[in-house]
């Protein structure tokens, strides 16, 4: 059996989640103004407006980790608020995510450390997303002032 101060923990690392989501939204719409909002204007350079696309999908699958992220700290925190309706809980939570298609029915009654484990993946995701758009945007500083020398 887990222990409330497990549960309560995890679902408050899950929920430093919304920082990342934070610095990846500023990064979204760096790329948004940056890259797209010029060519609207027809004064764009089409090959900086490639990375900045390439930074806004990043940015998307970002918010896809952040959003289940986030799911999951919601639900964390309500199984640790009341311990003695822990097990009932953990049944109705696994019979409404099968009945919404949101988890397959091979996946209910999982041991407490595979789903404590399968929480913490979605962070890491949600980190390994916005890294690389980290990544990309500071190829894009480095490489966009030579652009202007090249021509």
């Amino acid at each position: 059996m887990v222990s409330e101060m497990s549960l309560l923990l995890i679902a408050s690392l899950l929920r430093r989640g919304r920082q990342l989501d934070q610095l990846s939204t500023g990064l979204t719409l760096l790329g948004l103004a940056g890259g797209l909002l010029p060519m609207l204007i027809g004064r764009g350079n089409l090959l900086m407006a490639l990375p900045c696309v390439l930074l806004i999908l990043l940015g998307l699958v970002q918010k896809y980790w952040a959003i289940r992220a986030a799911l999951d700290a919601e639900l964390f925190a309500v199984l640790a608020a009341d311990p003695t309706q822990r097990e009932a809980r953990i049944a109705e939570l696994d019979s409404a995510l099968v009945e919404l298609h949101l988890q397959p029915a091979t996946q209910t009654a999982r041991p407490w450390d595979a789903r404590i484990r399968g929480a913490r993946r979605l962070l890491r995701m949600q980190g390994l997303w916005l890294a690389a758009q980290l990544l990309l945007a500071l190829i894009m500083i480095l490489v966009v002032p030579w652009f202007s020398f090249a021509g």
